[in-house]
């Protein structure tokens, strides 16, 4: 099974998806970044060097948010979550079409890749969102 990290990155009251090449697998879904663990690699080592490598951003990968199965017709992914805090540099498009900041309440504008929709659901959970944001603003 593929090891595949997410990152739940939060700046103030909103939080980054992505939006797929046309050419990727899932084209056109929205997801929350990251990208597969290499071997030797720990899922917070592979989402801090996805998030460089796509975004061209330094991140932090804070906290556990969660973890889900999802079965493609490609094969199974363990999709692993990390609260995630952008600690340096400018945003480039290196894998994706569009990136977008919206608040969870905004998520349902958007087609979520599948094995992401159990994190848009923790996410709409009030409880859960207003720690996240007030977690993000102590650290600012």
């Amino acid at each position: 099974m593929k090891r595949v990290t997410a990152a739940i990155l939060v700046n103030r009251d909103r939080i980054l998806i992505a939006k797929r090449r046309e050419t990727d697998k899932r084209a056109g879904k929205w997801e929350f970044p990251g990208g597969k663990v290499r071997a030797g690699e720990t899922p917070r080592e592979c989402l801090a060097r996805e998030m460089k490598e796509e975004f061209g951003i330094e991140v932090n990968v804070g906290g556990f948010f969660g973890e889900t199965t999802h079965h493609y017709e490609s094969g199974p992914i363990k999709l692993i979550a990390y609260h995630t805090t952008w600690i340096g540099g400018s945003f480039a498009l290196n894998a994706h079409t569009e990136v977008k900041w919206v608040t969870p309440e905004q998520f349902h504008d958007f087609d979520f890749a599948p094995a992401d929709m159990p994190f848009v659901k923790k996410l709409q959970q009030k409880g859960i969102w207003y720690k996240l944001i007030a977690d993000d603003q102590t650290k600012n």
